[in-house]
This record gives structure tokens, C-alpha cells and sequence, in this order.
């Protein structure tokens, strides 16, 4: 009787809110202005702030030099509500209201959107994004480096070498320069796997795998088997993740006590300094943050880093003695890299956003976000805008929800609180939440559960509620952001395909196939001379 009393009360506030106002649109949150700044009442700010953005523009007008260097940096699910929701809680954490809060890429002069789909999918992976994104062609879903003929799973026809597609990575080394790969996921894993493997299958990350769908790994090498041995990853001076496992034997444990997953009995890890010592060049093989410290300062020609069995840990629950992070690892790569006169290519993923998500774990999946803006900060700190282009983006986005009408400075990680907004069950909701996913919650009594009543909440492994009760969250179709600063950086503006960005990327450092800025012809006008060609006009009809 209780809860259909609270139901009838509830129902009949909607129903006067609805006769009274817009209910759509309750009034409460911007009745009230208590968190608001004194000086955002004032029109007088946000005009000053509007020229000031305008200033900030005019002074980084676009250059017609080349990208000597250029670092991708892809945020794995990093969907715009995630780019939201982090940047809130960058300035929660502050002690602001958040809102407000800037991370580092989103000051970048140039801001665009891609479109994500496989050629057979609607919603991408992070394989076929791979493909588009570092080597310019779109593919079906699942497959690393080879073109929409190659079915998944199809071993025969990714043995066909007309299918094969070249990177951004190897019309870099072509040039002559450096090539690296950062990321926080296993090193063989979709995303940095797309830099230097051509498989049918983007789960054929060792040997097991490629036998186990019952093929033979001479026809069809493994992932890691390619990254060592095949060209371009037996070419990159710095390989940066985690990933222990398949590089090493089932019958092997590794400095941390975990078996490998080869049932080879090959030791890639040994394969490699091997190879390096053929070729008498200076090489490491790190496995701790410590000796990727020393590295930092003797640096060697090639570096191999496999920090985990596995993943890296997430951010929050990470071995700070060690595991580095990924700016750490940027930092060094770049330092490495930055030794070639002509120039280097750098890929780094902060690849644990989108595992975060698939848990519904958004406090996780936010920290992984603001893990990888430090490392965007830590190479424009280290790198010059004049020479070097740094682009920022996402493979695909995912299922999270920035919802509701909390007033300013509301917790991004808490409930949606509102004035005179009420739910028809009369329970709390979460600003942050997911459409599918381990979160679900049983309906009782026709309503919802009151999630903060959980013994859990609020903790890092508190799954977020979701609507559609899954395993695991899904990847989401939407279009996703792209940042840019450097030279040529205003060509990544508009919406377009999410296979443009490595020709993008190639015409602004010169390399690889097609159209290139150090044609001429093709050229963005400088400062020194748009300013002189507007002199020229203005005298001209002065004149008049």
C-alpha cells in the first residue's frame, strides 16, 4: 500500500508538473546559482573569454612547413561523453565545479569528427578502425592490415599479399625515419596490432590461437611472431606495452611468475636480442618501470618493453614501483625516437578506456581518459608546435550516457540530483550511465533498485546500471572527435572518413602515397605571407 501511495504521489507531481511548466525541461537547475562563479554573472566574462579564444586562434594561424614528427595518440572507446564526463571530473578534482575544466588536447586549434563503421559492420571494432585508421583503408570487422577481400577467420586469403596494406608506420621508415608503439594494452592487441600485422583474425595473437582455429601458423604467423620478426615491427626502434605471455612458452614463467601462452616452444623475447645482435646495434629488453627509468637516461637504439603478463593495471590499481605510465613511456619513446634528424612516426593508445567501459566501470574509464591527456601534455611539452604534429583521437565509441539535469558542479560520478524532477519510481539515477552491460538490476515491484543503497557503491569496480543485461558493454556507432596542433593542422577539420586520418597525417609530414604539402602547389598559406598578401589588397583598394 506504502509503495503504491509513493507512486501515486509521484505519478500526480508529473502530471502537475506537465500542466505547470515545460516538463521536458524542469526549472530547477538553473534556478540556482550558487555554484556559479561570481564573474560568469557577469556578460562581461564570457565576452572576454570569446576573444580571448579568438586571439588564441589568430595566433596559431596554420604554416606551410612539414611535420618532421608526428605522434597519433588514440584514446580506445574514448567516445565524446567520455571526453565530457573526464574533463568534469579533471575539475572536481581540482576542487572546481568541473565543467569548466580543459584538458590539454582539447586546447588544440583544430577539432573534426570521423566516422567509425567496418565495411561489413555498423558499429566498429577495434581491428577494423585499426586498419582505417593507420593504414588508410577500410576493412571488415576483426581483421588487422589487409582489405575488405579478406573475410574474418578466412587464413588463405590473407595469405594473398595483393591484400596486404602498408601503415603510416612503414611510409614513415621508407622516409628514412624513426617508428614506435606505446599503449597500455597487450602490444599484439587490435589497436597497436594495426601498425605492423596482416591477419585474418585479430584474436591470432599467438601461435595457440592460430592452431586452435585450426591453422597452420606457417601459412598464417601469429601476431606476435610478426611483430618480431616481420617487417615493419622488426623495424620499430620502440615497442612500449604489455603482453608477456605471447612472446613466451607455456612451460616458461616470466619475472613476474606467469606462465606464457606459446605452445611453440619459442621465445620471442630471445628471438629478438637475438636479432638485434645480429645486427650489432644497442638494444634492451625491459619488463620494470625501474629500468625503464635508467633507459631514460643512456638510451639504447631499440628498446622492447613488455610490462605485464597481460594488460598493463589500470591507472588506479597499478604497481606505481613497477609499472610506468603512459606518460612515462611517451616521454621515453619520444626522447628515443627525437634521435632521428629526419623525423619519427609515434603511436600511442591509452588502450584501458575502453576495457573500462566494457565493465561499465566509468570512474575507471574517466581516470584512463585524463592517464592519457598527461601524456599528451608531456609531448607538447616535449616537442615543438613549429615541426611536430600531434593528432588525438578514438577508434570508436562506446554505450555511456551523460544524462540528466543536475546543477552545476553536480559529482560526475554520482546521482543526477534535481529540483522538482522526479523518476516514476521515485528512485535515484546516475548522472553516468550505460544503455547495456554487467550492470543490469533486476526490477522489484515494478520499480527500480536504490543503487546507493549498494554495499559497493561508489567504489572503482561498481558496475554502472544499464538498461540491456550483457556480459559486456557494447561498442557504440557514433562519430568520434579528432584533435590536432601542429603543422598542416587545420587539415583535420570537418567529418569524414576515419581511413583519412593516415593520408591526413602523410601529407602534413610528407611521406607515403599520394597528394603531399612539400608539393608547392598544395600548400597553406603561412602567416608572414597571408599577412603580406592582405597588405598588398588593402593598399590596393586604398589606392582606388
Amino acid at each position: 500500500m506504502g509503495s503504491f501511495y509513493l507512486l501515486a504521489v509521484v505519478t500526480a507531481a508529473s502530471v502537475l508538473g506537465c500542466v505547470l511548466s515545460d516538463h521536458y525541461h524542469p526549472s530547477g537547475p538553473g534556478s540556482r546559482t550558487s555554484s556559479a562563479k561570481r564573474e560568469e554573472m557577469d556578460s562581461k566574462f564570457w565576452n572576454d573569454e570569446a576573444q580571448a579564444g579568438i586571439k588564441a586562434r589568430l595566433e596559431r594561424l596554420q604554416t606551410a612547413s612539414k611535420a618532421r614528427n608526428v605522434v597519433m595518440f588514440l584514446g580506445d572507446g574514448m567516445s565524446v561523453p567520455t571526453l565530457a564526463a573526464a574533463r568534469a571530473l579533471l575539475g572536481q578534482r581540482r576542487g572546481d565545479t568541473g565543467e569548466e575544466a580543459q584538458m590539454t588536447f582539447d586546447t588544440f586549434p583544430t577539432v573534426g569528427l570521423i566516422k567509425t563503421y567496418c565495411v561489413d559492420a555498423q558499429t566498429a571494432d577495434s581491428a577494423c578502425s585499426a586498419t582505417a585508421y593507420l593504414c588508410g583503408v577500410k576493412t571488415n570487422y576483426g581483421v588487422l592490415g589487409v582489405n575488405a577481400a579478406v573475410p574474418r577467420t578466412d587464413c588463405e586469403a590473407s595469405t594473398d599479399s595483393t591484400k596486404h596494406l602498408q601503415s603510416i608506420l612503414d611510409w614513415a621508415l621508407a622516409d628514412g625515419r624513426d617508428a614506435g608503439i606505446v599503449t597500455t594494452t597487450r602490444i599484439t592487441h587490435a589497436s597497436p596490432a594495426g601498425a605492423y600485422a596482416k591477419s585474418a583474425d585479430r584474436d591470432w595473437e599467438d601461435d595457440a590461437a592460430v592452431k586452435k582455429a585450426g591453422f597452420d601458423t606457417n601459412r598464417c604467423p601469429d601476431i606476435a611472431h610478426q611483430l618480431i620478426h616481420n617487417h615493419p615491427g622488426n623495424k620499430l626502434k620502440v615497442i612500449f606495452g604489455g603482453g608477456r605471455a605471447n612472446f613466451l612458452p607455456n612451460s616458461f614463467r616470466d619475472e613476474e611468475g606467469m606462465f606464457g601462452s606459446r605452445t611453440d616452444n619459442r621465445n620471442l623475447i630471445q628471438e629478438w636480442q637475438q636479432d638485434k645482435s645480429d645486427r650489432t646495434v644497442k638494444h634492451e629488453y625491459i619488463w620494470h618501470r625501474e629500468q625503464l627509468m635508467r633507459a631514460k637516461i643512456d638510451l639504447p637504439e631499440y628498446m622492447l618493453g613488455l610490462f605485464e603478463s597481460g594488460h598493463l593495471q589500470y591507472n588506479m590499481k597499478a604497481n606505481k614501483t613497477t609499472e610506468p605510465t603512459l606518460a612515462e613511456m611517451t616521454e621515453v619513446a619520444i626522447r628515443s625516437l627525437s634521435r632521428n634528424e629526419k623525423g619519427f612516426f609515434l603511436f600511442v593508445e591509452g588502450g584501458r578506456i575502453d576495457h573500462a567501459h566494457h565493465d561499465n566501470f566509468a570512474e575507471l574509464a574517466l581516470d584512463e581518459t585524463l592517464e592519457m591527456d598527461k601524456a599528451v601534455a608531456r609531448a607538447a611539452e616535449l616537442l615543438s608546435e613549429d615541426d611536430s604534429l600531434i593528432v588525438v583521437t578514438a577508434d570508436h565509441a562506446h554505450v555511456m550516457a551523460y544524462n540528466g539535469y543536475a546543477p552545476r558542479g553536480n559529482d560526475i560520478l554520482g546521482t543526477s540530483v534535481t529540483y522538482a524532477n522526479y523518476t516514476w519510481d521515485g528512485m535515484p539515477y546516475m548522472t553516468l550511465s550505460y544503455t547495456n552491460g554487467p550492470g543490469f538490476r533486476p526490477h522489484v515491484g515494478g520499480g527500480r533498485p536504490n543503487v546507493t543503497d549498494e554495499e559497493d557503491y561508489g567504489t572503482l569496480t561498481w558496475h554502472s546500471p544499464v538498461d540491456v543485461p550483457l556480459n559486456y558493454e557494447t561498442h557504440g556507432g557514433d562519430d568520434v572527435a579528432v584533435f590536432a596542433r601542429g603543422p598542416h593542422h587545420s587539415m583535420f577539420t570537418g567529418l569524414y572518413e576515419q581511413s583519412q586520418l593516415p593520408h591526413l597525417m602523410a601529407y602534413a609530414a610528407c611521406i607515403g602515397p599520394g597528394r603531399h604539402a612539400c608539393s608547392g602547389a598544395t600548400h597553406v598559406l603561412g602567416q608572414p605571407v597571408l599577412l603580406l598578401a592582405v597588405s598588398i589588397l588593402l593598399t590596393f583598394f586604398s589606392l582606388r
